[in-house]
């Protein structure tokens, strides 16, 4: 039997500054890049000819960019977890279930004096996200860990299956499950697993499930730790009785997601992305902001991660009512946790860190809780 032992508040402490700090890297990485596939190449029309201007090719070309702006070299791959579940259809990166999926995957080494002895951390990114939203963190990381950061399935440049899920529980199987292959492939074990927002949710229930391979778990602004039954969120319900209230919610049932508008706008949809992001992470960003080159980079990478073939941004109404609410809480998993637990809320979360509060209270495993100042 395996002894977890629980990381120490100072090396948790550490981390947390390490992942809010946003130094300006501009020096270009040697990266590697190993394909699994052995794919050859696809004629397509040219981009500036096609209605939706992006493929494959042109999202693992924008990570490649993004990512020559971290300094630690980095090897990408392709991992296979096998062909999808009987009856679905893969398309888009492949065509039949008969045909592998696969998940991209980053991986960092730590500096040689670190050696083997450094512990792993895998990275799970959140909803409309991809591991490169990741790359500001990267350098810090990296020289304390082995840093590995996937694109869950369906999202970035891993396969996107057709979403057939009807319900929470195959919802949650579709990336649990799809993670746990990954893992048996690349024969981790005793790992740190950080997942932030959406991914923290995922990360979680992979712990509960799986709590025999993960050393600690940290949950970067969790989603799915509040409930639309909290005081401070009941006007949530009664905004929805309200015709805007109606209206939106309608949309939010239908499945309606961002990703949907941006591919509508067909060629105008890089522009948008491109204004979404300068606000976001520019003009109105409470933190250090993006230098013009990180900024033309991202805008090109997250264009091209939205605007691919709707797959895993299908599991939203799923997971999450309205607002944003867990339709299973993890509040009420609280007595399941077996996995030493580390919470990091930003000073502008706009995740409530009272929902771990709260769950801790049930949690029979060390927890800390750390709200990063400004």
């Amino acid at each position: 039997m395996r002894v977890r032992r629980a990381m120490s508040v100072k090396t948790v402490s550490k981390m947390a500054e390490e992942m809010t700090k946003t130094t300006i890297q501009t020096q270009a990485t040697t990266s590697k890049i190993t394909s699994a596939t052995g794919t050859p190449s696809i004629v397509r029309w040219p981009a500036f000819l096609r209605w939706i201007p992006t493929s494959t090719q042109q999202i693992i070309a924008s990570e490649q960019r993004l990512l020559s702006t971290v300094k630690t070299p980095y090897v990408q791959e392709e991992v296979n977890i096998g062909s999808g579940p009987p009856g679905s259809k893969v398309r888009w990166f492949r065509s039949s279930s008969s045909e592998p999926r696969f998940i991209n995957t980053v991986t960092f080494e730590p500096p040689a004096e670190n050696g083997s002895s450094a512990p792993t951390l895998v990275m799970v990114h959140g909803y409309g996200a991809s591991q490169g939203f990741f790359f500001r963190n990267f350098d810090a990381l990296a020289s304390r860990f082995r840093v590995i950061a996937i694109d869950q399935l369906g999202w970035g440049a891993s396969s996107r299956p057709d979403f057939t899920c009807k319900s929470t529980e195959e919802t949650e199987s579709w990336f649990i499950d799809s993670f746990e292959e990954w893992r048996e492939v690349k024969n981790l074990d005793n790992f740190i697993l950080l997942g932030h927002s959406f991914g923290g949710y995922v990360a979680a229930k992979y712990a509960i499930k799986h709590p025999e391979h993960v050393r600690h778990l940290i949950l970067v602004g969790p989603a799915g730790f509040t409930t639309e039954t909290d005081q401070k969120n009941e006007w949530i319900s009664k905004f929805k009785t309200t015709w805007k209230g109606a209206i939106i919610n309608h949309f939010w049932e239908s499945n309606f997601t961002p990703q949907r508008i941006v591919r509508s706008l067909g060629p105008w949809g890089p522009n948008l992305v491109r204004k979404y992001t300068n606000a976001r992470f520019g003009t109105h960003s409470t933190g250090d902001t993006l230098n013009e080159e990180e900024s033309n980079l991202l805008s090109d990478y997250v264009y091209h991660t939205l605007a691919a073939k709707a797959s895993g941004e299908l599991c939203l109404k799923y997971i999450f009512s309205f607002g944003a609410f867990a339709r299973k809480p993890l509040v009420q998993s609280a007595p399941e946790w077996k996995v030493p637990t580390t919470f990091i809320y930003g000073c502008y979360d706009w995740m409530d860190f009272e929902g771990a509060q709260e769950a801790r209270k049930n949690m029979n495993v060390p927890v800390e809780i750390i709200r990063v100042p400004r």
